[in-house]
């Protein structure tokens, strides 16, 4: 019997039908989790294989128990998905058939107090998806630049009072470090004035947001991330990455439609100069969204888009 992993994958089925499984091919989980996708990548294998990647050691040690039953179809790598074109190149794999990107923080970085991604919580400001990496949000909060913070919370967070918290936490920080989630989330909400406290969403969330993608690097991650999956598609290979929040969604969606242009010659030209190939084609012109029935299911899916695109001839 099977063990039950209590967590069902974000848009899965969406996600199945984006990649357009074929049971002799190649494919990457980019961002291996809790391997759920991986797992039903691989009951639709027959003799392909998967590459699951992870930064998360505690996510690799998982996914090595739950896809233990899959033997040498599966190759699980510790490291970075903006490092793909190496890793791939490491196991000498030319022509991927599909790759799958989902960028949420996984359940258990968020469940597990200790990682510091939790306002809910209080903890040892951490927020490491890769916790041999040297940045932590203690350092970001500590030692970052009031101009810094202030850039990075209103950037990465969207936070229109950004000026204010980052002014907080300079100024709290003068009378000592500030060293857990709870000391950081109770400096935010006091630099807020009464109106944004009676919003629906927790004070924190957009902040605690900013900092997590500051120390992680998330977003800047992300161009060379795709441009090197468009680079490794095979022909008609099939791209698909699932975003969070409005700025990941713009980078993925402006990045793809780039990868899918052809020629960018001023349309007064003759002939075409810049000699420009289309690497990919949109599979989705809109993000797929979850239905009310996952929505029920798991309200962390609310937020989700997904995106795919297919590889066009070498």
């Amino acid at each position: 019997m099977e063990k039950d992993y209590g967590h069902k994958p974000v848009l899965l089925e969406e996600c199945l039908e984006a990649l357009a499984v074929r049971p002799e091919g190649v494919y990457v989980d980019g961002t291996l989790g809790r391997a759920g996708h991986s797992q039903a990548i691989l009951r639709r294998l027959t003799t392909g294989r998967l590459i699951g990647i992870d930064r998360d050691l505690a996510a690799i040690g998982a996914a090595r128990e739950r896809l233990a039953d899959f033997g040498d179809r599966v190759t699980l790598v510790h490291g970075n998905f903006s490092d793909l074109g190496d890793i791939l190149q490491n196991l000498g794999i030319v022509g991927v058939d599909g790759m799958l990107f989902d960028l949420g923080v996984s359940s258990p970085q968020l469940d597990e107090p200790q990682r510091g991604f939790s306002y809910m919580h209080d903890a040892p400001l951490d927020m490491r998806m890769d916790q041999t990496a040297s940045l932590d949000a203690g350092a970001v909060v500590n030692t970052w630049s009031d101009e810094e913070l202030r850039r990075v919370l209103f950037e990465y967070g969207e936070e229109r009072y950004a000026p204010q918290i980052a002014r907080a936490i300079v100024r709290r920080r003068e009378d000592g470090p500030i060293r857990t989630t709870g000391e950081l989330a109770e400096i935010i909400r006091s630099a807020m004035p009464a109106k944004a406290l009676r919003e629906k969403q927790h004070p924190a969330k957009r902040s605690f947001q900013a900092i997590r993608i500051a120390v992680n690097g998330e977003l800047d991650a992300l161009p060379p991330m795709l441009e090197a999956a468009a680079d490794r598609l095979a022909p008609g290979g099939r791209l698909a990455v699932i975003t969070f929040h409005s700025l990941e969604d713009r980078i993925v969606k402006r990045k793809l439609r780039e990868l899918s242009t052809g020629c960018t010659c001023p349309p007064e030209f003759p002939v075409c100069v810049c000699g420009k190939k289309p690497k990919l084609k949109l599979v989705t012109r809109k993000p797929v969204t979850s239905g009310p029935a996952e929505l029920e299911e798991n309200p962390r899916a609310r937020s989700a888009k997904l995106r795919a695109a297919e590889r066009t001839e070498w």
